[in-house]
C-alpha cells in the first residue's frame, strides 16, 4: 500500500494561494512557482490534512436562481468542493468529467449520498442558466453556485484557493487564475480533510469516493 502523505494545513494554505492554474480559451494551463510544504515525495492522489479547513461561510445562487447556503445545504454530507469556471478549455472541465466518472461507479444509494459543488470563478458569464447547461453535461446532480466576485474570492481563501478576477487580453480572449485543488469534506466533522490535484485521475477518484462518503481516510 502507498503511504499517504500529510500537511499542516496553515503551511498548505500558503501553497494553495501561489499555486494557480492559467485557464483561458485557448492554449494549455500553466503554474505559478509553488512554494515545498514537505520533503516527502506524492505517492498517491490523497493529502490527507493534519489540521483540516472549516468549510467556507458562502452564500450564493445555484443554478436555478435560488440561494445557496453551502454550510447548511451540504451539512453532514460527503462534500467536494472546486473552484473553475466553464469557459476554461482544459482543467476545469476534465477535473468535473474525472469526479462525474467515479461517481457513476458508485451504488446508488452512496451516490445519493455525495454532493459535489462547483464554485464559478467567473460570476460574470456564468450566469446560473448557462453553468446549469454546462454542469448537466457532467453530471445532472451536481451543484453550481455563482454570485459577486468578491465574495466568491473571499469563500475560496477561506480554504487556502486563491483566485483572481479573470482578465481580458489584447487578443480578446479571457484568462482567469485560480487553485485547482478539490477539497473533500467529511460527513462526520464537515471539516475539509483531504486535497486532491488537479493530476487526481477518474481512477483515483473512483478508488477514494467509498472512503470520503464514510467519512474516512482514503
Amino acid at each position: 500500500m502507498r503511504n499517504k502523505k500529510t500537511v499542516l494545513a496553515a503551511a498548505f494554505a500558503a501553497v494553495a494561494a501561489l499555486t494557480l492554474s492559467a485557464c483561458g480559451d485557448s492554449g494549455s494551463p500553466a503554474d505559478s512557482p509553488v512554494a515545498d510544504v514537505s520533503a516527502d515525495t506524492k505517492t498517491k492522489a490523497a493529502t490527507v490534512l493534519d489540521q483540516p479547513f472549516t468549510k467556507p461561510d458562502l452564500v450564493l445562487t445555484d443554478t436555478h436562481g435560488k440561494t445557496y447556503d453551502l454550510r447548511e445545504k451540504t451539512k453532514g454530507k460527503p462534500t467536494l468542493i472546486y473552484f473553475g469556471y466553464t469557459n476554461c478549455p482544459d482543467v476545469c472541465p476534465l477535473t468535473m468529467s474525472n469526479i462525474a466518472l467515479a461517481k457513476r461507479a458508485l451504488p446508488a444509494a452512496d451516490q445519493d449520498k455525495l454532493q459535489v459543488v462547483f464554485v464559478t470563478t467567473d460570476p460574470e458569464r456564468d450566469t446560473p442558466a448557462s453553468l446549469g447547461s454546462w454542469l448537466k453535461a457532467q453530471d445532472p446532480d451536481f451543484t453550481g453556485l455563482t454570485g459577486d466576485f468578491p465574495t466568491i474570492q473571499a469563500g475560496a481563501r477561506q480554504i487556502g484557493i486563491g483566485i483572481d478576477a479573470p482578465k481580458k487580453e489584447k487578443d480578446g480572449s479571457v484568462v482567469s487564475m485560480h487553485g485547482s485543488q478539490v477539497i473533500a469534506f467529511s460527513p462526520k466533522t464537515d471539516e475539509g480533510y483531504v486535497l486532491y490535484s488537479e493530476d487526481t485521475t477518474a481512477d483515483d477518484y473512483t478508488k477514494d469516493l467509498p472512503e470520503l462518503i464514510e467519512g474516512k481516510n482514503p
